[in-house]
């Protein structure tokens, strides 16, 4: 069974107060709400890392991720922060490859394979981040840009290296724009991401890789999308900085 797994990216929004709230909120309603089967990752602003990991306690499913890493273990990179700093906040996961780090910092597919590799040699589970624009999607080409995404940046990894890797499927029309891939658009793609694991890993292994569909992702559509046999869970933006709204798509398994 793959792992099912809903992380919420808070992006950078919320103040300490809030920051406390929002996590209080979500740890009791998952504990009076139990949810026991679905991995649910926090990834908040890096401040609040300290803060979060308190609050979570001793949930037994809940877990602390960063936003993003560097590409380097340490050193002079002033307002970067490393893996080896976040682990050593008890964080879990960390996203990588976000649409917004590659649009905004031009992050390339050459320096996320490094990142990748600090988050493994770390302890860190990576949510590595892929998707199209809009105009790679109506150029039907868009299954091809995401495969050369994870070719570029995951494919020299060891089978045992991959193996501890989330992906992350965000068609980047979809993100924050209202807009959402239908839950068939949201598995072809998915699929296809599979596949294209299994053509380099073999298929045992791509069955195992848990495939999270990030894009407008809310309660009302939460449902539909990870009743399809290869979305298994979401990397959720906005709706995660509402915990009613947080916990009913976790609950939507």
């Amino acid at each position: 069974m793959r792992k099912k797994i809903v992380a919420g990216n808070w992006k950078m929004n919320g103040t300490q107060e809030e920051g406390q709230k929002l996590t209080s909120e979500i740890v009791n309603m998952v504990k009076d709400e139990p949810v026991n089967d679905v991995t649910i990752v926090l990834n908040p602003p890096f401040v609040h890392a300290s803060n979060v990991k308190k609050l979570i306690g001793d949930a037994s499913n809940i877990f602390l991720g960063g936003q993003n890493c560097s590409d380097k273990a340490s050193g002079a990179f002033t307002g970067e922060v490393s893996a080896p700093i976040l682990a050593s906040f008890g964080a879990s996961y960390v996203i990588l490859g976000h649409s917004e780090r590659r649009e905004y910092f031009k992050e390339s597919n050459e320096l996320l394979t490094e990142k990748v590799k600090q988050a493994l040699e770390n302890g860190l589970t990576p949510i590595f981040c892929c998707g199209e624009p809009l105009e790679i999607r109506e150029a039907g080409t868009h299954e091809a840009y995401v495969k050369d995404q994870l070719t570029e940046s995951l494919f020299g990894l060891s089978e045992a290296d991959f193996e501890k890797i989330v992906i992350a499927y965000e068609p980047i029309w979809a993100i924050g724009t209202g807009k959402t891939a239908t839950s068939e658009q949201a598995q072809d793609m998915h699929a296809a991401i599979r596949a294209h694991i299994a053509s380099k890993y073999g298929q045992e292994l791509a069955d195992k890789i848990s495939i999270l569909y990030g894009g407008s992702c809310k309660p009302s559509n939460a449902q539909e999308i990870f009743s399809k046999p290869d979305v298994d869970g979401g990397l959720i933006g906005g709706a995660s900085l509402k915990s009613r709204d947080f916990v009913d798509i976790i609950k939507s398994f």
